[in-house]
């Protein structure tokens, strides 16, 4: 008996899901560019997307429709971005990053598979957005000499303080 087969079914595994309609998510390439700022501009080419079946709110709507949206940008590969801005925007995007460098953004907020196509969008740019803005430097510093004399002061006061406490302390 193979995986997924009832007993006395025949046919193969999901062939009652195709009878139904279901279509296996594909990927399909965007149609439109990605704009993060007026002079970064993702190309539609760099950006897929798919949709498939999500959970939640939606009925028996859920069963039928692939409402939730995983949007997918090849962040090490691109072109637009800068190698200190990829490599933010990899570290940024953490767990929906893959170890190739591919950000997967997925979205199943609304019903509505074109909605969460918009919002998968959004997301992707405000995280681009993050990683475009470079951490200030660190200056090191130092406590000055006075700061240094007050903290070993009070410090000495301190053990004073609990030295007296001791018994046989004069």
């Amino acid at each position: 008996m193979s995986y997924g087969a009832r007993p006395g079914k025949k046919g193969a595994p999901g062939e009652a899901m195709q009878a139904a309609g279901y279509q296996p998510p594909t990927e399909c390439v965007m149609a439109e560019p990605l704009e993060i700022t007026t002079r970064i501009i993702i190309p539609a080419s760099e950006l897929t997307w798919s949709a498939v079946r999500a959970s939640g709110p939606g009925g028996q709507n859920v069963n039928k429709v692939a409402s939730k949206v995983e949007l997918r940008f090849d962040a090490a590969h691109s072109r637009v971005l800068s190698d200190d801005t990829r490599s933010r925007l990899i570290q940024l995007a953490g767990s929906r990053a893959s170890l190739e460098g591919v950000i997967v953004v997925v979205v199943q907020d609304t019903r509505d598979q074109r909605r969460n196509l918009e919002l998968a969008r959004e997301r992707l740019s405000d995280l681009i957005r993050q990683a475009l803005v470079r951490p200030k430097r660190r200056r090191p510093t130092k406590p000055s000499r006075a700061a240094q004399a007050r903290r070993l002061d009070a410090k000495k006061r301190q053990g004073d303080k609990k030295r007296a406490r001791q018994p046989g302390y004069d």
